[in-house]
């Protein structure tokens, strides 16, 4: 038997799973008695009072439910709970399988160094080893073929290791940056 909970284009299937609310993550599982998270049963009322909007019941206690954003490709989901914000990620029977054998989601692969795409002279810097960068923050500028090409970051991160310099000449596949 699978539990289903249902909002707008957002639907989440239980059977086996993982959910990651705000850091701590819980295990839960569906069976013909109910949901069980960690191993413990979990029984809850859930009534739809709007679209995004939810009232819980849960052991002898209503908690009043919006969510605020889904996003299905990442399978997050941000929830307010009694004006309490909540972040959940899900991990469905296939995620987790990939996680045990080693394998990620190439969609949210984290790049580790930034290779140099092309030959070429680096003409500017616009980090260091240890700033912080967002997904499309400029890294550097490449000169090639009398182009400058800015190399922008690929995701968040924290620089580990810049290993090139202002006025270097680097090669095509050379490691530049690490992450």
């Amino acid at each position: 038997m699978e539990s289903t909970f249902r909002h707008s284009n957002f639907i989440l299937y239980l059977v086996m799973h993982k959910a990651i609310v705000n850091d701590k993550s819980f295990e839960i599982t569906s069976n013909e008695d109910g949901l069980a998270v960690n191993g413990s049963p979990f029984n809850w009322d859930v009534a739809r009072i709007a679209d995004g909007y939810f009232n819980i019941l849960y052991e002898n206690k209503s908690f009043r439910a919006e969510i605020i954003k889904t996003d299905t490709a990442a399978k997050t989901v941000s929830i307010k709970i009694n004006g309490n914000r909540y972040t959940v990620a899900l991990k469905d029977k296939f995620d987790l399988l990939l996680e045990k054998m080693g394998l990620t989601n190439t969609s949210a692969a984290k790049v580790n160094t930034i290779k140099a795409p092309m030959p070429g002279l680096i003409i500017d810097l616009k980090i260091k080893a240890g700033d912080t960068v967002k997904a499309g923050e400029p890294l550097l500028i490449l000169e090639a073929m009398k182009m400058e090409n800015i190399l922008k970051s690929p995701g968040e991160g924290i620089v580990k290791n810049v290993k090139i310099k202002k006025g270097d000449s680097v090669e095509k596949g050379q490691v530049l940056i690490e992450f």
